[in-house]
């Protein structure tokens, strides 16, 4: 007789779940109330949208206003059920993550580092940020950068560094960059039998940088993938609204000295109200079963398992880069010394995604201005996209492998 399948507890996802759904909530009844305030003659549009807002009244003009009202009605109660729909599956379905890690070498605390390809290769350490795990980078046998570089005939290592224990909450980010990310480097260095090249994703990135500007002895290149600089380049006032929530957030966490994933969840919705409703939508549309439905899953399952921050991090990263743009103005400190750029001798790749809603194109930009020795590559991807959409393989890791090795070895 066959056994029935082990029944899979649901995901407690998307977090913070009360967020999400108010956030939904709030943008769909708040259309009543503009069609409202637009149909007494009151509603002051802002000029980008006057043109479409002429355009829907000319439209309706022979239609009785309560009509539209109930179309309106309608279509808020069909967006909201199939959001609804879309979560309830996100959450019961059934696959889990069982890619298994590959060997770790090393271990300082809660960091270590794994090595992607024991035998032989050029070695390239790759730092991930210190929000999201690294996985993204490793996320399914068929959407892995890493294992791709390692078949390309590199040896990448991975920084893991895992959630913070006691000794990390009190970590700033020169405690990370001198400390950890150092003696990281010199562990692959080690194991791989040669400087490696550094490769830095997102807020890994900047680590990257200031890592390359303060141990030239230690890395042979420097990629960095949608790494931001200049924090005022682009959508200077969301960065500033962030930096002006560093105290408020510093009095609330105090007590565990860590801001917790659901606040780091609640600051990356602040910045789109509306990407979860978009998501959860598409995903009802989505047929079932398939390697699509699986693949969203797989990303969403990573997007909600992020990792605290210390806070004299979160103090430094929202206070001092996007509150103050100081990376941006030179004034960014690691152990005291300026991180310049301009200093960094390594030959540089900066990939800089045009379709980046994280961080914002321009803001990536200003790192191929700035290093001297810079090549740079804009592919027409996202900030996720770039390395676990379906263009990755062929815009981004096929040519930054090739880079790779030509600046190795």
């Amino acid at each position: 007789m066959r056994r029935p399948a082990p029944r899979v507890a649901p995901r407690g996802g998307p977090r913070p779940l009360p967020l999400h759904l108010m956030s939904a909530a709030t943008a769909w009844t708040s259309s009543l109330s503009a069609w409202q305030v637009w149909n007494n003659g009151s509603l002051d549009w802002n000029p980008a949208l006057r043109q479409r807002a002429n355009a829907l009244a000319a439209a309706l003009e022979n239609e009785p206003p309560e009509a539209f009202a109930a179309a309106l009605r309608r279509q808020i109660a069909a967006r909201a059920d199939a959001f609804l729909s879309g979560i309830e599956r996100y959450r019961r379905h059934s696959y889990r993550r069982a890619l298994p890690n590959p060997p770790e070498v090393w271990r300082q605390g809660t960091t270590r580092l794994l090595d992607y390809r024991p035998q032989g290769g050029a070695p390239i350490l790759v730092v991930p940020s210190l929000i999201n795990r690294g996985y993204i980078l490793d996320l399914s046998g068929k959407k892995s950068l890493l294992r791709h570089l390692a078949r390309t005939g590199l040896r990448p290592f991975l920084v893991d560094w895992g959630s913070p224990g006691a000794e990390e909450r009190t970590f700033d980010l020169t405690a990370y960059i001198a400390g950890r990310l150092e003696a990281a480097a010199e562990a692959a260095a080690s194991h791989g039998g040669a400087r490696p090249a550094v490769l830095g994703y997102c807020m890994g990135g900047l680590l990257a940088v200031a890592l390359a500007q303060r141990r030239p002895d230690l890395l042979g290149a420097l990629a960095l993938l949608a790494t931001p600089w200049d924090f005022h380049a682009e959508r200077a006032e969301q960065a500033r609204l962030l930096g002006r929530l560093v105290e408020p957030l510093a009095q609330i966490c105090a007590p565990s000295g860590e801001v917790s994933v659901d606040i780091l969840q609640m600051l990356f919705l602040a910045n789109d109200p509306l990407a979860s409703a978009r998501k959860f939508t598409g995903l009802a549309a989505i047929p079932r079963g398939g390697a699509e439905e699986r693949d969203f899953v797989a990303l969403e399952d990573w997007l909600n398992d992020g990792v605290p921050l210390a806070l004299p991090v979160a103090r430094e990263a929202l206070g001092g880069w996007y509150g103050e743009n100081r990376p941006g103005l030179g004034q960014w400190r690691v152990a005291g010394r300026p991180v310049l750029p301009q200093e960094v001798t390594a030959p540089s790749l900066v990939i800089v995604p045009r379709q980046d809603r994280i961080v914002p194109p321009l803001t990536a930009a200003a790192l191929a201005d700035r290093l001297p020795r810079a090549e740079r590559l804009d592919p027409p991807l996202g900030h996720i996209g770039m390395v676990v959409g379906r263009a990755a393989p062929r815009e981004v890791w096929g040519k930054l492998a090739d880079w790779l090795k030509i600046h190795t070895g």
